[in-house]
Order: C-alpha cells, then structure tokens, then sequence
C-alpha cells in the first residue's frame, strides 16, 4: 500500500464548509480507519508535529487602591493556536478552565444593617460576583471549606487555613454645609453627598491567624475596584461581614476564573478560479476586513491563467489574512462565485482565546489547565494499576 501524498493528507485534514452543511467533520487519525495505514499514537510524532502560536496578548493596566495605588499589570486576554492536537484535549482544556481551576469568591454574606434599596438576597448575590485575587502562593496553600449539610456535621471547622474574612462598612449622609452651598437646583450626589456610592473597594480585609503572615503588598481585594455595588442617599447604611472561601467553578460560576474560554479551528480560504474587477471587491466585501485582499493582475498571472489574459492591471481577489474570517458563507451564497471558492477549517488548529476575569493571567490559567489534566491522567493510572494488581 503507497503512502498517501502530501495532498492527500492536507485533504483528509480539512473540514469542508458548504451551504447548509458542514462535511468531513468525523475524525480521521484513529487507527484502522485507512486501510494498511498505521495511525496508532506516537510519542515522537506528537512531539515532531505538535505546535504552539501566540497571536496577541492583552495586558490589562488596573490601578489598585489600598493605603495607597498599587499598580498592577495582568495579561487578561490570550490568543494563542494549538496545533497537532485531537479535538478531545482540546475541549478538556476549555472544560478544565471554566470549571476546575480553583478562586477565591464571597460565599457567605452576615448582614447586620442595609438600609439601601437593594434587597438583601439580592445584595448578597452581587458581593458574590465580585472577583476576588490576592497573593497566589497564599491562595493555592489555602484550605477547601466543606459546609455540613443540614441536619448533619460532615463539614469541617472554619479556619484561619480555609476562610477570608472582609468586611463592608459605608454611611451615607449630608456633605458638610452641602444643602448650603450647593447650587440652586443642583442634582450631582456628588456635590450633595459622602459615600453615596458602594463600591467594591470599600470591601476590606480582615487578617486573622496565619494570614497576618501574607505579603502586606498583596492584600485580598476586589479584582476591579471600581465595581459598582449600590447606591445610597444621606441615612442609608449597609454593615455586613463576608466570608470567602475557595471553589471551583464546577460548584458555582463566581469561581469560574476566565470570562471566556473558547477555541474554534482555523478557517482555511481556496480560490479556485481567478476573480477580477467588480468582482473581486464584492468578494472582498463578503468577509471580514483584511481577509481579503487585492492585488493587480501581473503578466506572469495572465500566463498562468487563460481567464487573465488581456486583464493586467485590474484587481483580482487574494487570501491576506484567513485567521481573521468568522466563516460566515456569504461567498457561497452567489452564483458569480460558484465553483470559484472553496471554504474549510482544518482539523487540527485549534484556536485559543482566554479571557480571566483577573485573578490569573490568562497564560498562567491555561498551565493550571494542563497541570490539573495531567493530574486527573495519574489519578486514572493509578487506578488502572490497582485494577491489574
């Protein structure tokens, strides 16, 4: 049995987009499949064909304030293709960063006084939204809190080891002289007000046991301070006490750490026939800017092509920029170009993009990822091991 051509084996890597529908989807790399075609996994041709590509990374520039401004650099949004891999530890990937790596979030809420217009539970449920981060070495030591079910005493004791403590203590009330010497008519709760706001700054830490001994430079506080939490006019006072505790997003979604975690496969463009003139732009015109391109018709073209011929100088369409299409089909919806273009997504690229809500940076969430799947590997193999035994 001849090995398969290059040619061959791009094609069996393509996922063909038509119309209505999508072909060529089922995986092709398991062995027995091809006939007289080993495909068993290998290590070294893993290790020769597996790749990794970073596209773009956002840092995120945030201004912290505690005793005084902290500047903080996290690197938020990350686009990066994973190349050579199976589409089933791809999405182990994903699944891992939404539910698996563990945060920090409010879980328990004691109110002693809201007097705002927010109802309590609701209250509550805002606090905890709030993203949460602190000194990392400090929050991986941490201890899981397991709450005893009702009736019960299967959980166990909260500690200085398994519990954060804040507090959030605001009044509002009349600026000094603000009735005075406001302006006639005046509305600005600013010019009126103090602490007519709640925002997620004015959460703060109480140390207590070992946690007097984490960095004082990297304090527990809210990833974004200036996240709105409620409004209050002058008598309105909320005093409440949080504990936070840390979790999995599997258990609840404020423990998730990324906003987003997805991937899609790289779109792949063929023209297969020239497309000049008018044409060409409405071509262009049918994907997203950059796509696209378009070049003039050369000489060496027009010897190429017998449909160039006597057109050097017009425009014809190009692939610039396949990355940037959200394969869309609107090409394949005109008859001009039937049988000119042809729309697919390989395989096996898979492409990226972590977004953390600013706990982690979105490189070091996907290592978490990769370490917490490796874990899960050894836990089965041990199980495996005893099974032979």
């Amino acid at each position: 049995m001849p090995e398969p051509t290059a040619e061959e084996l791009a094609r069996r890597n393509r996922l063909q987009i038509l119309p209505e529908t999508v072909s060529d989807q089922t995986s092709t790399d398991f062995p027995g499949h091809w006939p007289g075609e080993n495909h068993e996994w290998n290590l070294e041709h893993f290790r020769k064909n597996f790749k990794v590509q970073f596209h773009s990374d956002g840092t995120a520039f945030l201004l912290e304030k505690q005793n005084h401004a902290i500047p903080k650099h996290r690197r938020i949004d990350q686009v990066f293709s994973l190349i050579g891999l199976d589409a089933s530890i791809a999405n182990a990937f994903r699944r891992i960063l939404i539910a698996e790596v563990p945060t920090l979030a409010i879980e328990d809420v004691f109110i002693y006084q809201n007097t705002s217009i927010i109802q309590d539970e609701v209250f509550a449920h805002r606090l905890g939204l709030i993203p949460l981060c602190a000194d990392r070495l400090s929050l991986h030591n941490m201890g899981w809190y397991i709450k005893p079910t009702e009736g019960e005493s299967n959980g166990n004791e909260l500690t200085d080891e398994n519990c954060v403590i804040l507090h959030l203590q605001v009044k509002c009330e009349w600026k000094e002289g603000g009735l005075e010497k406001a302006a006639k008519g005046e509305t600005n709760p600013n010019e009126l007000y103090v602490n007519h706001s709640v925002y997620a700054r004015d959460l703060v830490w109480q140390k207590h046991g070992r946690q007097l001994e984490w960095p004082e430079d990297d304090p527990v506080r809210a990833v974004y301070p200036d996240i709105l939490i409620a409004k209050m006019r002058p008598g309105q006072e909320v005093i409440m006490k949080l504990h936070a505790y840390k979790g999995i997003g599997q258990d609840h979604a404020k423990f998730s750490p990324v906003a987003t975690a997805s991937y899609r496969l790289l779109p792949t463009i063929d023209i297969l026939k020239p497309i000049v003139g008018a044409d060409a732009k409405k071509f262009a015109d049918c994907f997203p800017p950059g796509v696209i391109g378009l070049d003039e018709v050369t000489s060496e073209d027009a010897q190429k092509h017998d449909e160039l011929q006597g057109k050097e100088g017009e425009l014809k369409a190009v692939v610039a920029n396949p990355f940037n299409d959200t394969v869309s089909r609107e090409a394949l919806r005109h008859a001009e170009f039937k049988d000119k273009v042809k729309l697919g997504r390989v395989r096996d690229h898979f492409i990226f993009r972590v977004e953390s809500t600013g706990q982690w940076d979105s490189d070091e969430l996907f290592l978490q990822s990769v370490q917490l799947l490796k874990t899960k590997a050894q836990r089965i193999k041990r199980g495996l091991d005893l099974m032979m035994k």
